[in-house]
């Protein structure tokens, strides 16, 4: 192994380590999903992502709500617009679940729109219709 090899190798621990310590939930949450799309792989539907996802995070102790609703409110009146987070992990976590060719803007958007409705500060985009997960990841913190 040449000394940028390492280097690399290094630097990558060091980022890793320190989004686990400072994010560890957020650090969970993709662990989580790695899980899931290293099991099924890109190519299914939406609700089977969050099925396996909802499932995996509860085998891990994590708690999870699935669709939980996220009422509108306008002039201190509670709207019901049938809004539904995809996942609300540890009531901290708003996680967004796509299974797309590419994330668009549209899509951060919807995520930024549900953060500044609920009491979340952190979201999760997770494309899972990429080849590495990684590549379809994005993190949204307000």
């Amino acid at each position: 192994m040449n000394p940028w090899d390492t280097q690399k190798l290094t630097t990558t621990e060091l980022t890793e380590t320190t989004e686990r310590e400072s994010d560890p939930l957020t650090h969970s949450i993709i662990g989580a999903a790695i899980e899931v799309h290293r099991g099924l792989g890109p190519g299914l539907l939406e609700s089977a992502y969050e099925a396996c996802l909802l499932l995996e995070l509860r085998l891990q102790g994590i708690s999870v709500k699935a669709q939980q609703p996220l009422p509108v409110f306008y002039k201190n009146i509670m709207l019901d617009c049938g809004y539904r987070l995809d996942l609300l992990v540890e009531d901290k976590v708003i996680v967004e679940i796509k299974s797309v060719r590419e994330l668009v803007a549209i899509h951060e958007a919807q995520l930024l729109s549900y953060l500044k409705l609920s009491d979340c500060r952190r979201g999760l985009l997770i494309n899972f219709n990429v080849k590495m997960l990684k590549e379809g990841i994005k993190r949204l913190i307000i």
